[in-house]
C-alpha cells in the first residue's frame, strides 16, 4: 500500500508539472536573461510577464515582488539597480535618434544582468558607488551617442591587431575593432574578455554586437579590469584609463564632453562629482 501511494504521489506530481509547463506564457524566453524591454527576468533566469517573472525573486525588469533580487553594493551603498532606474537608463537612451541601432539593442534589463555578474561594481559608500555609475554611464555615453551605435563607425576598415601578442593571436577574417557600451577594441582584449565571459572573443567577435548580455558584459569586464581601481583618484583618471590619447590636451573637446556628461549624470543622482575631473 505504500509503494502505491508513492506511485501515486509521483504521478500526480509529473502531471502537474506538465500542466504547468504547457501554461507557460508565450512571452518566455531563454535562461540568462538579457530580456526585452518590457519583460521580467525571473529568479531562474527566464524572461516573461507573469506574476512569475515579476514576483518573488526578479532580478530584473518591471518586477513588482517585494523581494527582488537586485544587484548588491557590498558597503551600504544600497544596490546598482536602485540607482540605476528606468527613467535614468530611458534618459539616456531617449536621447538617441529613431533609425540608431542601439535604440532597439541595448536595455537597462540587460545592463542590470551583466552588472549582477560584478558585484564589486558600483562598490563601497552611496556616493562612490553613485560617482562609479555616473562615470561608467558617461563614458557609454560618448562612446555610442547615447546608445546610438552598436559598432565602431568606419571599424571595420580599421587594423586593431596586434600581431605580436602571440597569447591573444587574430584570427584571419575577424576584426577586432570597437563594439559595445565601451567599444570593445583588440584583440588583447576580445581574447581575455571572451574567455572571461564565456565566449569565443578571437573567432567571435561579433558577438559582442549581438548579444546585449554579452555586450554589457564585455563593458563591464573592461571596466573592473581597468577603471575600477582608478576611481578614486578622479573623473579625469578614468578617462586616461579607457582612452589616454585623449589626455594632455590630445582631444581637449572630447574630455570636455565626457566631464560634461559625468557631472550631469552625478547631479541627477545626486551626488558631487569631486576633484579632479580632467586628465
Amino acid at each position: 500500500m505504500v509503494a502505491f501511494n508513492l506511485q501515486k504521489t509521483l504521478l500526480i506530481t509529473l502531471i502537474l508539472a506538465g500542466i504547468l509547463a504547457g501554461s507557460l506564457p508565450e512571452s518566455v524566453v531563454g535562461q540568462n536573461c538579457g530580456c526585452a524591454a518590457g519583460l521580467c527576468c525571473s529568479k531562474y533566469g527566464y524572461c516573461g510577464t507573469s506574476n512569475d517573472y515579476c514576483g518573488k525573486g526578479c532580478q530584473a525588469g518591471p518586477c513588482t515582488g517585494t523581494t527582488a533580487l537586485t544587484t548588491p553594493t557590498p558597503s551600504g551603498g544600497g544596490s546598482v539597480a536602485d540607482t540605476v532606474t528606468h527613467a535614468f537608463f530611458n534618459d539616456i537612451i531617449g536621447q538617441a535618434g529613431a533609425g540608431c541601432a542601439g535604440k532597439s539593442f541595448y536595455t537597462r534589463a540587460a545592463f542590470i544582468g551583466a552588472a549582477n555578474a560584478y558585484s564589486q561594481f558600483g562598490s563601497g559608500s552611496a556616493d562612490k558607488s553613485k560617482r562609479e555609475i555616473a562615470a561608467f554611464f558617461a563614458h557609454v555615453t560618448l562612446e555610442t551617442g547615447h546608445f546610438c551605435y552598436i559598432e565602431e563607425i568606419d571599424g571595420a576598415s580599421k587594423d586593431y591587431c596586434e600581431k605580436t601578442n602571440t597569447q591573444y593571436p587574430c584570427v584571419a577574417g575577424k576584426g577586432y575593432y570597437g563594439r559595445g557600451p565601451i567599444q570593445l577594441s583588440w584583440n588583447y582584449n576580445y581574447g581575455p574578455a571572451g574567455k572571461a565571459i564565456g565566449f569565443d572573443g578571437l573567432n567571435n567577435p561579433d558577438i559582442v554586437a549581438k548579444d546585449v548580455l554579452v555586450s554589457f558584459k564585455t563593458a563591464l569586464w573592461f571596466w573592473m579590469n581597468n577603471v575600477h581601481s582608478v576611481i578614486g583618484q578622479g573623473f579625469g583618471a578614468t578617462i586616461r584609463a579607457i582612452n589616454g590619447h585623449e589626455c594632455d590636451g590630445g582631444s581637449p573637446d572630447t574630455v570636455n564632453a565626457r566631464v560634461a556628461y559625468y557631472t550631469d549624470y552625478c547631479n541627477k543622482l545626486g551626488v558631487a562629482p569631486g576633484d579632479n575631473l580632467r586628465c
